[in-house]
């Protein structure tokens, strides 16, 4: 297993498509905007101008796209990846989505004759750089275990799941234990500065404790500088948990947390915040604090 097809450079897949590259996998790729891709192209990875020239005769097709409706489009559109890649093509959606969708992949790749796996990632665009992403794996676990070559090139933990549909359970799971923490990460620096305690030392004294977190470590000093630079964009966040919402309310689930970050979200990216980072939830309980300042 050589050539890969990957679709979708962004902020994660460019640095996937460099660490494939640098394992020794050619990489051919596609993107809707070419000149996003430049800088992977310069370093030796193919461009074409259409999905089914990029997934021609490859050894694997890796697609990490935006929404659900993305994922609908490179897969089952007309001329797209089911239609031209080759029988026996394995094929990825490493993209966070709807597990019913997976399984909708699965369920017509098979009837193809492809090896279909759902392989959606955790770790942020620094552990795509750094390739530590730990990857979820639903599919049928002889095509997870023929893909741990090309898993072990991007990621460090990797797991099988399950059937079709179980490694995007487990990212969902996985975004809801996010919502919840990196809320509690925005309150408690609310709180600490309300109370008069300097942020970094704040931060410097709770991040080995109990309450330490991978969220706090990765944006608890970024929302202290306000910098709200996408490592992970709000409007994906906010996808995954109505994804997760979506799939709790179908098992009679009741996630309060989940439903009121989600809320949260939402209402800022109603004011323009879905370009910026998942650590901008830090604007919600600024705005709040200041509302509530006013009234007092």
């Amino acid at each position: 297993m050589r050539k890969i097809g990957f679709i979708g450079v962004g902020i994660m897949g460019r640095s996937m498509v460099r660490n494939l590259m640098k394992a020794g996998y050619e990489a051919h790729i596609y993107a809707r905007t070419k000149a996003k891709a430049e800088d992977v192209i310069s370093e030796g990875a193919v461009f074409h101008d259409s999905i089914a020239d990029c997934v021609k005769d490859r050894d694997a097709v890796i697609t990490i796209v935006g929404f659900p409706q993305d994922v609908e489009e490179v897969y089952f559109d007309s001329g797209n990846i089911l239609d031209s890649a080759a029988p026996g093509t394995y094929l990825i959606d490493m993209t966070t989505t709807s597990p019913m969708l997976a399984e909708k992949i699965f369920e017509e790749g098979t009837k193809r004759g492809f090896h279909v796996l759902d392989a959606p990632v955790t770790g942020g665009d620094t552990g795509a750089k750094e390739g530590t992403l730990s990857i979820l794996v639903g599919g049928e676990r002889q095509d997870y275990e023929a893909c741990l070559p090309l898993f072990e090139a991007m990621g460090t933990n990797i797991n099988y799941e399950g059937k079709a549909g179980s490694g995007q359970h487990c990212k969902l799971a996985n975004q809801i234990m996010i919502a919840g923490t990196l809320s509690g990460v925005c309150e408690a620096l609310t709180y600490a500065k309300e109370k008069g305690l300097d942020p970094d030392t704040f931060m410097k004294s709770v991040a080995t404790g109990a309450a330490g977190s991978r969220q706090l470590d990765l944006y608890g000093a970024k929302i202290i500088a306000g910098d709200y630079a996408p490592g992970f964009f709000m409007k994906h966040f906010i996808k995954d948990m109505k994804l997760a919402l979506i799939e709790a309310n179908k098992s009679g689930v009741d996630l309060g947390v989940l439903s009121q970050v989600l809320a949260n979200c939402e209402e800022l990216e109603a004011e323009g915040c879905g370009e910026l980072g998942t650590q901008a939830l830090m604007k919600f309980y600024d705005e709040e604090h200041r509302y509530s300042g006013e009234e007092e």
